[in-house]
């Protein structure tokens, strides 16, 4: 893959419990375009994937500001979106990407953040079907697609829409900040 991301630097969000190749294969896609992956948990340490993954936090997401990065990827997994949401950092941070447009990726469960977030109202995106009706109690337009982009902000639905998400959000994060990208 060319180098299309030189310079950028991506921010993972994640804890305990994530869907493991929703953070390897995006990484991955990311690290292969030129970026630098930093990762961010609610605390230090090492994280595990619900199949085992082990990777080390880079930063603690209360020391960590959009300021920082030039684009957020949310990695999927039950147990890791449910703790992410209930952790008031971790919800400021998200949040502030959507008050500086910039691009985030969020695959699987990993919207419940962008919900509590508060920043799905009226966009456009898609995720695991199970989050569609909180998807849409949120305000967001739910759709059954593989890859959705609506301003700066990607989503998929499962593991199987990597190869599409990781190329859309190489994409969006090489287009830098998007106007349409906001709370």
């Amino acid at each position: 893959m060319s180098e299309t991301l030189s310079g950028k630097k991506v921010a993972f969000l994640l804890t305990d419990g994530f869907e493991d190749s929703e953070l390897t294969s995006p990484w991955q896609a990311v690290t292969d375009a030129g970026a630098s992956a930093v990762l961010v948990a609610p605390e230090l340490g090492t994280l595990t994937g619900k199949n085992g993954h082990t990777q080390q936090v880079d930063i603690r997401a209360a020391e960590a500001t959009s300021n920082n990065f030039d684009a957020l990827v949310l990695p999927g997994g039950v147990v890791n979106a449910d703790h992410l949401r209930m952790d008031a950092d971790s919800v400021k941070l998200a949040h502030s990407f959507f008050e500086d447009h910039k691009p985030v990726g969020v695959i699987c469960h990993g919207a419940w953040l962008l919900i509590e977030a508060d920043v799905v109202r009226g966009r456009e995106l898609t995720s695991y079907p199970s989050l569609k009706t909180d998807l849409v109690n949120a305000g967001a337009n739910w759709v059954d697609e593989e890859v959705v982009v609506d301003s700066g902000l990607v989503s998929s639905r499962t593991p199987d829409d990597l190869p599409a998400f990781n190329a859309k959000l190489v994409e969006e994060i090489g287009e830098g900040e998007h106007e349409g990208q906001t709370p």
